[in-house]
């Protein structure tokens, strides 16, 4: 259960490789003083500029929203600086290429500006035009309890047809939604806990964070269908209380599968569709668990780059669809650091068997906030000189390990891990000699130990300028998902449908 605590340039090469631009880049910006107009002509074939160089200098490509404006933008740079010198047009494209890449790092001022000013306007109108911005307690029907957090309780439910009456399904009528055909629509229903300290605030930022990642990743969430606040104190409900509601894509998280003595095996044919035939049980484990934390990981991936960090990210927090998605759930104790939403810097909301050893996404020194458009335009050196996101690598390591390391997956033995790892100031490998648990590693140990390495770098301290631990793009190019095709083969021809 989470808790409230309160303790007390990038170097610009050289040389540009640009290969749409015939002339030579000067050696050096700030001392290149022409004698003479030199007699080689810059030809910039900005009308057919490749694909690839925004991919590799900008790291831009077509699926970027702001591909289509940059594309054109280049274009006609060479119409607006056809008249002036070519070390003029040099400074101008200099500057223009430095702003843009200052604009578009982490965690994305003009992504978050545009979100912010055009897309979030433009969400509330369709969801308006649709309805969803207008829920009602009576669109929906209250079925089994799933779960319980700190602020709110979570339930299965489904929406209400038309000419049915909910009181319908009371006393013996009230059978589990799924075995009901009356109910097509099935959704996902959180309850804010009324009368809870501190609980409102954090259903409106989930709320707010929910619709917020919908927007910027939603690959990366179950979709939201929106809230609203019963009228009346019947059933389930009580007046005034705010619920939220999400589509079902499925509601069983990754805590109730790790918990099963069957585990991983018992999400291999969700994770694959298929029983993993051929490979000894290590080797089996090994991929599922691969699988499984590769999504975690892109998912982390997808909500940083838009400066969202989660803070409490654990098994219970991920949820499994039915289609072998792993999905983050429950933002409310998200945090943007774009604009510093939700972000308060004395104090902090984690769980303590799954937050990293700084517990603080940033610096306690750290100040409050300003306004947020005065946030956002800081919010690339906040970001590069701490690196908010290492905080939620932390918690996918632990995950490593509890998938990994059967005998951590129980609540006493990973209260236990964490006491022995702070002993060793978090650094695995001294666990690894001195632990008295005898843990199995197998399956970490696999392919050179390439998992324990992966392991090793994600639950660590941060260390020096707060670096010391691998971030989601580093993490996702480690030699622990690389599989080279020779291997990839032999698994693939091992694998089978079995019925």
């Amino acid at each position: 259960m989470a808790s409230i605590l309160r303790p007390t340039t990038t170097s610009l090469q050289k040389t540009l490789s640009v290969p749409w631009l015939s002339c030579p880049l000067p050696n050096s910006l700030t001392t290149f003083t022409p004698t003479r107009r030199s007699s080689s002509k810059c030809t910039a074939l900005f009308g057919e500029i490749p694909r690839d160089f925004f991919q590799n200098a900008l790291n831009v490509d077509d699926s970027n929203p702001l591909f289509p404006f940059l594309k054109f933008g280049l274009s006609q740079f060479e119409q607006v600086t056809s008249g002036l010198p070519e070390n003029g047009r040099w400074a101008i494209l200099t500057a223009t290429g430095l702003g843009w890449i200052y604009l578009t790092v982490r965690p994305g001022v003009l992504m978050g500006a545009i979100d912010a000013y055009i897309l979030a306007p433009l969400q509330l109108v369709f969801d308006s035009l649709i309805g969803r911005r207008n829920l009602k307690m009576s669109d929906f029907v209250v079925g089994e309890r799933l779960g319980e957090g700190s602020f709110g309780i979570v339930y299965s439910g489904a929406i209400v047809p038309k000419n049915f009456s909910v009181e319908e399904r009371v006393g013996k009528a009230k059978t589990r939604l799924e075995n009901d055909d009356r109910f097509k629509d099935r959704v996902i229903l959180k309850k804010v806990k009324v009368g809870t300290k501190g609980a409102e605030e954090f259903g409106d930022y989930e709320e707010w964070f929910n619709y917020r990642v919908s927007r910027a990743a939603p690959q990366s969430c179950a979709e939201f269908l929106g809230s609203f606040v019963a009228e009346q104190t019947r059933l389930e409900f009580t007046k005034g209380g705010k619920w939220l509601v999400w589509k079902f894509e499925g509601d069983r998280n990754l805590a109730s599968y790790l918990n099963n003595r069957n585990f991983p095996f018992n999400l291999e044919s969700i994770m694959f569709r298929r029983i993993l035939e051929g490979l000894d049980p290590i080797k089996r484990s090994a991929l599922i668990i691969k699988q499984i934390l590769r999504q975690i990981i892109t998912s982390l991936k997808r909500i940083h780059n838009t400066g969202i960090v989660h803070r409490d990210i654990k098994p219970a927090n991920l949820v499994v669809t039915k289609k072998g998605q792993i999905k983050l759930i429950d933002f409310g104790a998200a945090t943007d650091l774009r604009i510093g939403k939700n972000y308060i810097p004395d104090s902090g909301l984690l769980d303590p068997d799954y937050c990293p050893p700084e517990l603080f996404v940033l610096p306690e020194e750290t100040p409050t906030p300003p306004p947020e458009p005065i946030a956002a335009i800081f919010s690339p050196v906040l970001w590069q000189l701490n690196s908010p996101d290492l905080f939620d690598m932390y918690s996918a390591g632990i995950i490593l390990m509890q998938m990994a390391v059967p005998g951590l997956r129980s609540t006493a033995a990973l209260k236990n891990f964490n006491s022995e790892l702070k002993g060793v100031d978090y650094d695995l490998n001294s666990w690894r000699e001195v632990t008295r648990s005898r843990p199995d590693l197998r399956i970490l140990d696999l392919d050179s130990g390439r998992g324990w390495d992966l392991a090793t770098k994600l639950v660590s301290e941060r260390g020096f300028l707060r670096r010391g631990r691998l971030s989601a793009a580093a993490a996702l190019r480690h030699p622990y998902f690389l599989l080279g095709g020779d291997q990839a083969a032999a698994v693939l021809s091992k694998l089978s449908l079995k019925k």
